[in-house]
């Protein structure tokens, strides 16, 4: 059985990075996708006042978020 050489796994890092960059996710999915990251570690904290101000802070809407961050529209 042969290893790994430098070339193939080369290879494989840009086949994964392709495969990821063309799923086509909006920013809206990513941000949605970070939320719910968000609020299942916040689900792991133990100190009640904690987790609940973890979870307020996963509540922000993707709209409300852009108007914040300032970029009041998304690339195309």
């Amino acid at each position: 059985m042969t290893g790994m050489t430098p070339r193939r796994i080369s290879t494989i890092g840009i086949v994964a990075t392709l495969l990821i960059a063309g799923t086509g996710c909006t920013t809206q999915q990513l941000y949605s996708t970070g939320q719910a990251w968000q609020r299942n570690e916040c689900s792991r904290m133990m100190d009640q006042q904690e987790r609940n101000r973890c979870l307020s802070s996963t509540s922000t809407s993707y709209e409300a978020y852009k108007q914040q961050s300032g970029s009041g529209s998304e690339p195309k």
